[in-house]
């Protein structure tokens, strides 16, 4: 069940990462199109698009990287059942820091599931989902063409 629910929240932040990177690529094709007058139906030439897709993925890649990196530290304790009981680290200097414990067993699936996740998933928000984004658009261009 708590794996479901990994994957679950792992899906709402991939898909975040995708759409900011599709749009504001989609952002920066359509400043080229208004700078060399071209119809909103039309596209852009082979080389801007490939150079709207590299600015874009350039620009993005720090956010995804940052979302990425601090989630999967984030989620390392729970994962690993990291515990300190901070009411006797004040009362009385004693943190009583141990690993494991019945609260890994409910959230560890959970955690090793978005790690994991995020770690794949990244590399496919960078690399995959711009190399598709270019297919795609070069696909339609045929098609534009032929039509």
């Amino acid at each position: 069940m708590m794996t479901m629910m990994g994957i679950i929240s792992l899906a709402g932040i991939v898909v975040n990462n995708g759409v900011v990177l599709l749009d504001y690529t989609q952002l920066l094709i359509d400043r080229k199109k208004v700078e060399q007058h071209i119809d909103e139906k039309d596209y852009v030439d082979t080389n801007t698009l490939k150079e709207a897709i590299i600015r874009g993925g350039r620009a993005r890649l720090r956010p995804v990287l940052l979302t990425a990196i601090t989630t999967i530290l984030g989620l390392i304790p729970l994962a690993t059942g990291f515990n300190i009981n901070f009411y006797t680290l004040f009362s009385e200097f004693n943190p009583n820091i141990y690993v494991g414990g019945d609260n890994v067993i409910f959230w560890g699936p959970l955690a090793w599931t978005v790690i994991y996740g995020l770690f794949i998933a990244t590399f496919l928000t960078l690399v995959v989902v711009p190399i598709l984004f270019y297919l795609v658009t070069k696909l339609r261009m045929w098609f534009h063409k032929i039509a």
